[in-house]
């Protein structure tokens, strides 16, 4: 989830060159193509992903373009680059001009590094950080009155860049600060007022990779389980943060890129894709809070890795370039899985005892069919499930004697765990000391809603209460980790975000 870099005060944040960056509605894209002459120049290229079928358009200046320079697509067509130049960074709006290209300087900012910002939602506005020793700037490189212009100055070194909602007032941004990091929210309509927003313990290093602001599911790495783990929350919820045990597979990678949107107050429902790496290349993994299972697929030939689109009817649209096709769009469809509310689970009465339940099973992976679509676009058959065993009613009047655990139903054609992973075995990590991770009771309905962050239960409530509606993010609360272990990490007890103070909006 890291990308890790020599440092250099005067490069970019990362490898800029070939990464597709998506509009905010979807619209347009834009990256950095290689021309096909022997120096194998750079120049920029926006793509149309609103039309029938996607289609390409370059925009090349009247020189070649450095492969650190940043490309962010607007919902107007037009794109903004951002070069280096010198000890500055120039900013400009590229747009199709007849047969060359227009471009429009908004201005330049001085700073030894500035990165450009995630799409606000709106999609018309460009905002950048300008990282720095003991403090961070917050520029709006586009949308101002006079060109580029800070907007304020924040203690401590901030990366990341995750919106809260749909309006473009909460920023969330990671920042480090006296050797932690914590996740801060951002109003850049209010002269930048800061605030703490995701903390689960004091010692903890919080970062926020991913929200949806229809559900307010939060995909978060921490490693207060004593170690970097992937987990999930939701945005001012009372309900403890998950560190699920299939998002740590044991053979590569996860990396979430993309959330399915418009699924208002159902985080759960969510679909979350993630960006699969290994020693044998890259493949796409699909997640919902609701099951336990990440689900592999190989992805489309030329994908542009870490690049996608979810639809509201739970379609994944992946962008690949090949030889053939250099601008194409494949889609995997998954559909809306529906969820209902949870059930209150009764607690186990003296002298009686449950059915016992075996251990979780390992990740397995389901290849699609990929076939073609109405506008050439792929289309994978949806994938059958395991199904899990079923246990008899228990009479309450008379206790049942204990029996073994039944091995769990394959579906007929299931890929065996050693075939499903790309790169090898799809099997999870144990618990400590070798031992699988057993559920309880509790977890025969996996269809519970989400949650998010910190104070320690020893167990699940007995009544969840209906989801609140998408609050305002609060300061999290410290909390200690309990001693008992959850039903969805192995090694850490849960921790709660304190609704307190919320306002719906």
């Amino acid at each position: 989830m890291t990308i890790c870099a020599t440092e250099d005060t005067m490069a970019p944040a990362g490898p800029l060159a070939g990464r597709l960056t998506i509009a905010a509605d979807g619209s347009y894209a834009a990256r950095l193509a290689r021309h096909d002459d022997a120096a194998g120049s750079w120049f920029p290229e926006r793509w149309t992903l609103s039309g029938p079928e996607p289609y390409a358009v370059p925009l090349p200046g009247t020189q070649p373009e450095e492969p650190d320079s940043a490309l962010l697509p607007l919902t107007d067509g037009r794109v903004l680059i951002l070069r280096r130049v010198a000890d500055r960074f120039a900013a400009s709006l590229l747009y199709p001009a007849g047969p060359g290209t227009g471009e429009l300087l908004l201005g330049a900012v001085a700073a030894p590094r500035l990165t450009l910002l995630p799409p606000t939602p709106g999609g018309t506005l460009a905002y950048a950080l300008a990282p720095e020793a003991d403090h961070t700037t917050l520029w709006l490189v586009h949308g101002g009155a006079n060109g580029p212009e800070p907007v304020t100055r924040i203690p401590g070194r901030c990366t990341g860049g995750v919106w809260l909602d749909r309006s473009g007032r909460l920023l969330a941004l990671d920042r480090e600060l006296d050797g932690r990091t914590k996740t801060v929210v951002v109003d850049p309509e209010r002269g930048g007022e800061t605030g703490l927003l995701l903390q689960i313990t004091e010692e903890s290093n919080d970062r926020l990779l991913l929200a949806d602001p229809d559900s307010g599911l939060l995909l978060v790495h921490s490693d207060a389980p004593g170690h970097g783990r992937l987990g999930w929350g939701v945005l001012g919820s009372s309900l403890p943060v998950r560190f699920p045990e299939c998002l740590r597979p044991a053979n590569g990678t996860a990396a979430p890129f993309a959330v399915q949107p418009r699924q208002m107050l159902a985080p759960e429902s969510c679909a979350v894709a993630f960006r699969m790496a290994g020693p044998n290349g890259t493949w796409l993994g699909v997640w919902r809070p609701s099951g336990r299972q990440l689900r592999q697929y190989p992805a489309p030939e030329g994908w542009l890795p870490g690049t996608g689109l979810w639809t509201a009817d739970g379609d994944l649209l992946l962008p690949y370039a090949t030889e053939a096709e250099p601008c194409g769009v494949a889609r995997l469809a998954l559909g809306v899985e529906p969820v209902e509310r949870v059930r209150a689970v009764e607690p186990v009465r003296p002298g009686e005892a449950g059915r016992p339940m075996g251990p979780m099973g390992p990740v397995r992976q389901v290849a699609p069919t990929w076939t073609a679509g109405p506008t050439g676009s792929a289309r994978p058959v949806a994938p059958v499930g395991p199904v899990a065993p079923v246990a008899p009613p228990v009479e309450p009047s008379r206790p049942v004697e204990p029996v073994e655990p039944e091995e769990a139903v394959k579906p007929e054609g299931a890929v065996q765990p050693d075939e499903a992973s790309p790169s090898g075995s799809g099997t999870r990590d144990g618990a400590p000391n070798g031992a699988e991770i057993v559920p309880d009771a509790a977890d025969a309905d996996n269809r519970s809603t989400a949650s998010a962050q910190p104070q320690a239960m020893d167990a699940e409530p007995a009544h969840i209460h209906g989801h609140p509606q998408t609050c305002r993010p609060v300061p999290l609360q410290e909390a200690p980790l309990a001693a008992r272990q959850t039903r969805w990490s192995a090694i850490s007890g849960p921790v709660r975000i304190s609704g307190g103070g919320c306002a719906a909006g």
